[in-house]
């Protein structure tokens, strides 16, 4: 297991001084980052093995978010290694050792010289410990697109959402859909399902769903965002709850 302390940055907070879904998922790819560079296994090593890992979907679960300045350890480890997919746990804990968020996460390793999913290497199995997974409710990694959706204005891919892997990070494309939202809508999960990479100057289709009343929880409603191609192949896949 691997983690680190920090406080609530002004930078990352909403407009009521909380936390916001974005800068959470930032901690965790952080968190995992910090975790691979400890190892020796971060991303020199990847470049020097012509290897990359790309992320298939995310399940973050908030129970609630934590308040400007407001200290918290936030940890990760890998669970299983399965064929060439990895799986990864996330955490977010209080001062006080309170769960505020935990997440589930599964990636695919590539090899970048013909970009086909490869198994990780012994020095990565032996380096990255395996640990029970977290107590969370499991979701399922596919996000069924309803009908009678919305098609938003195009998006066109920019500098700045891009990463070190030269595509679109993972993360903005939780911002880009976010505002697709509606105003004070809190959420608790976030499901995203990665269907293929999109680079600069790609265009993305949003694709938007309303379920309303969709969930067992009363009033609450259930929204799907889908950024796709021209041909309405999706790019990735997501559910807010």
């Amino acid at each position: 297991m691997y983690s680190f302390n920090s406080r609530v940055r002004y930078s990352e907070c909403d407009s009521e001084g909380r936390l916001t879904l974005p800068s959470l998922l930032n901690y965790f790819q952080d968190c995992s980052t910090f975790h691979s560079e400890s190892l020796g296994l971060g991303i020199e090593y990847l470049k020097k093995n012509h290897l990359v890992w790309v992320l298939a979907s995310w399940q973050i679960v908030a129970e609630s978010y934590p308040k400007l300045y407001e200290e918290m350890e936030i940890g990760t480890f890998p669970y299983e290694f399965k064929g060439f997919m990895g799986m990864r746990n996330f955490y977010m804990k209080t001062k006080q050792g309170e769960y505020t968020a935990r997440a589930n996460s599964l990636w695919s390793l590539l090899s970048t010289d013909n970009w086909k999913p490869t198994t990780p290497p012994v020095q990565m199995k032996e380096g990255y410990q395996i640990e029970p997974r977290l107590p969370m409710d499991y979701a399922p990694r596919k996000i069924a697109i309803p009908e009678n959706g919305k098609c938003e204005e195009p998006i066109v891919v920019r500098k700045h959402h891009l990463d070190t892997n030269h595509h679109v990070n993972n993360g903005q494309y939780i911002s880009i859909a976010m505002e697709y939202l509606p105003e004070g809508f809190l959420i608790g999960q976030m499901r995203a399902e990665y269907k293929k990479q999109a680079f600069l100057d790609n265009i993305l289709y949003p694709y938007v769903v309303n379920m309303q009343g969709a969930l067992e929880t009363a009033g609450k409603d259930r929204y799907v965002v889908s950024l796709q191609d021209e041909q309405g192949v999706p790019y990735v896949n997501m559910e807010f709850a």
